[in-house]
């Protein structure tokens, strides 16, 4: 789960769908909608608009800590990756 820092859908919470490392984004389900047109594939149907997720760049997503439910910055410890706010391994 991550938390949305920046855009039209700031302070949204939604789960990781997608990551793409080597662009530095990932796609967030339900947030950054966008409208995109399909044609029709065969002769009998209509063409339509469909609403599908378009990447959000890393820096502006934040993770929530499943302990505490807040937005939190990761710290190091010898136990693996921690909450900075309540110290729960994540």
């Amino acid at each position: 789960m991550v938390t949305i820092l920046r855009g039209k859908d700031r302070g949204k919470k939604g789960k990781i769908m997608a990551v793409s490392p080597s662009r530095g984004v990932i796609l967030v389900e339900g947030a950054q909608m966008v409208k995109k047109h399909v044609k029709s594939k065969k002769a009998g149907q209509k063409a339509q608009l469909v609403s599908v997720a378009s990447p959000i760049p890393v820096a502006k997503v934040q993770l929530v800590c499943p302990s505490c439910g807040k937005s939190t910055r990761v710290g190091k410890s010898k136990e693996g990756r921690t909450c900075k706010k309540c110290q729960a391994s994540l």
